[in-house]
């Protein structure tokens, strides 16, 4: 569960960027090349939070499919599932979207 090791990560960001105001709501964009769960980021966040700062702060996901350019058939596609292979059955891809695990925004009291 690499999720708390990110959640708390996220935690201790957002709480030094506070600088000791309580912090309400926290907006996280998430590929799905990350392989990180939705749920268990959220329990995980709600984990990490308590006793600082960030205790009782919503968390908002902003989830972003993964996506290839295939230099084969010079086409953008959304992956079906997590293998970077693009339909036409090519591994010449670059993925455009779906690495993201950004701290977009926060809100803070």
């Amino acid at each position: 569960m690499h999720e708390l090791a990110i959640a708390e990560n996220i935690v201790d960001t957002v709480c030094t960027r506070a600088a000791g105001r309580p912090v309400r709501r926290v907006i996280l964009r998430i590929g799905a090349l990350t392989a990180v769960l939705p749920d268990t980021m959220r329990f995980c966040f709600e984990l990490a939070a308590t006793g600082t700062a960030a205790h009782g702060a919503a968390l908002d996901l902003d989830l972003r499919p993964a996506v290839v350019f295939c230099r084969v058939c010079r086409s953008e596609r959304r992956l079906p599932d997590l293998i970077p292979l693009c339909p036409c059955g090519s591994a010449d891809v670059t993925v455009t979207t779906g690495r993201e695990l950004d701290i977009v925004a926060m809100e803070v009291a």
